[in-house]
């Protein structure tokens, strides 16, 4: 284990991390792309939606179960032996209980959803939670300290094994037995990887159970919050309108929060294990707090708005005819998670701060605000209702969530604005432009036309903020931060270049 970082480090460390988790979820997402685009060719469609049902039977239960003890062990200030061992004991008893769950439910969900082959392929499922259990438990200091090259390891290198495996067997079996083997080996291969790259070794012990406990009661019911949350929209949607209406719901949905799935949240891994390491050293966290914030906003602001103003041509561009119906609903959902990509970093700094039972509390009331929004507006303005109050709700709900990270930091609102005005303005001035242009917010789907629009867009935010970090006197912010990072890295490039070249 490290000491953890000195105050000037820490932004630079959970910056490094931040581009680690990135690269991890990148190459997840190619590997995922590149293990589709093959199985396809070679697995019926049915044997993926078998798969498929019973990996998302499987990952409900597990997620009603999950106690979060890797994100203890993180905020633990000084873990012992027990502390670990306890950890890995609760994970192990977790992972065979879920196990015996899902076994016990195989045969009945089978006859529930009329299909015979699902009770033995979730028999084989269930064997994943107690596989899971099994990892070592030492491996959780790779995020702990900071060592997110080791976790982008023993994350990726399980999942391009899985792969390779799941097409051999493809090509032997052309069933979904393919994919049952690419998950047993990518699950297998990444405990044994936590045991080859930590050396710790894990003993059972319940010791500290007291100590966890408490945390992981309300993480667990945090996590149940969460799953009503954002299981309750295409509950009232399907229930009001219909499936259909459902399908283009997720659609615009899964769109608009890509800013934060694939930007926000690595930045967020990232600076959970920073907030703590903060927490731990009792280090002033606003000024990297501050700092984090206005990275995500000079990147999350005019993704989201960008997002609304393309979202006819995207939509047609990704889905083709018949998607619509999405289009409205994306406008609306886009502008609203622009809210969630700044909360986002407020929640992990809550969460590195052990005040697990006032997130629960925002997110009952916006799971409940969200649910009474929907209701009211739904059978009125049909998906743009719907759209509106999830948008409505997560704006609310994420208000909550910064407010309360500023006063457990003691910032103030002035000094909160004073690191976002610069994108804030940018992106109201890029969205100007967009319609005073015709490019954004039209109903045409010219590929070339939404070209322009993404043009036009970078164009005249980057001129804005630019302009306003030079008016402002360069400050220390997001802007130096980009400017310092690409001198280095063009620094880097140059030394690599051969003299005379």
């Amino acid at each position: 284990m490290t000491a953890d970082p000195a105050p000037h480090d820490l932004l630079q460390r959970t910056a490094r991390g931040a581009g680690w988790v990135l690269a991890w979820r990148l190459g997840m997402r190619a590997l995922g792309l590149i293990s589709t685009l093959v199985l396809v060719r070679l697995i019926a469609p049915a044997d993926f939606g078998i798969i498929a049902l019973a990996s998302g039977f499987s990952q409900t239960i597990d997620g009603m179960l999950s106690f979060g003890t890797e994100e203890i062990v993180i905020r633990e200030p000084n873990p012992d032996r027990r502390f670990y061992d306890t950890a890995f004991t609760l994970n192990l008893i977790r992972g065979l209980f879920v196990s015996v769950v899902v076994a016990a439910l195989a045969f009945p969900a089978a006859n529930f959803f009329s299909d015979a082959r699902l009770g033995p392929v979730l028999l084989l499922v269930a064997c994943l939670p107690a596989l899971d259990g099994c990892a070592n438990i030492g491996a959780v200091d790779f995020r702990r300290n900071f060592a997110f090259k080791s976790e982008f390891a023993l994350m990726v290198l399980p999942k391009a094994c899985g792969i390779v495996a799941a097409i051999g067997a493809a090509v032997l079996t052309r069933s979904y037995v393919a994919m049952l083997v690419g998950m047993g080996v990518n699950r297998s291969m990444r405990v044994v990887m936590t045991y080859a790259m930590h050396p710790y070794r894990p003993r059972l012990c319940l010791q500290s159970w007291r100590k966890l406990a408490g945390y992981s009661a309300w993480t667990w019911v945090l996590s149940m919050a969460i799953l009503l949350r954002e299981r309750c929209d295409s509950f009232v949607v399907g229930r009001v309108i219909n499936s259909s209406a459902v399908g283009f719901y997720t659609i615009a949905n899964e769109i608009a929060a890509l800013p934060t799935t694939e930007l926000i949240e690595p930045l967020g891994r990232a600076a959970f294990s920073g907030f703590t390491a903060g927490h731990r050293g009792r280090i002033d966290l606003a000024s990297t707090y501050l700092r984090l914030i206005a990275c995500t906003a000079v990147l999350a602001l005019p993704t989201g708005m960008g997002l609304s103003s393309i979202a006819a041509p995207l939509v047609a561009l990704a889905f083709g005819n018949g998607w619509d119906a999405a289009i409205p609903a994306l406008r609306i959902l886009a502008l609203g998670f622009t809210a969630l990509t700044i909360g986002h970093l407020s929640q992990h700094l809550l969460s590195a701060y052990a005040l697990l039972g006032r997130l629960t509390g925002i997110t009952v009331c916006g799971a409940t605000l969200r649910i009474a929004l929907l209701v009211a507006l739904t059978p009125s303005f049909g998906l743009e209702g719907a759209a509106t109050g999830v948008a409505l709700s997560v704006t609310l709900e994420q208000i909550l969530i910064i407010f309360f990270a500023m006063r457990r930091l003691g910032i103030t609102a002035a000094a909160f604005f004073a690191y976002l005005w610069r994108p804030i303005v940018a992106t109201v001035t890029m969205s100007g432009v967009l319609a005073a242009t015709g490019l954004g917010w039209t109903m045409s789907t010219d590929i070339l036309s939404m070209g322009f629009a993404i043009a036009a867009g970078v164009i005249a935010y980057a001129l804005t903020i630019v302009a306003t970090w030079f008016a402002a006197g360069r400050p220390q912010g997001a802007e130096s931060d980009v400017y310092t990072l690409t001198l280095h890295i063009a620094k880097r490039i140059t030394k690599r270049i051969p003299p005379g070249a």
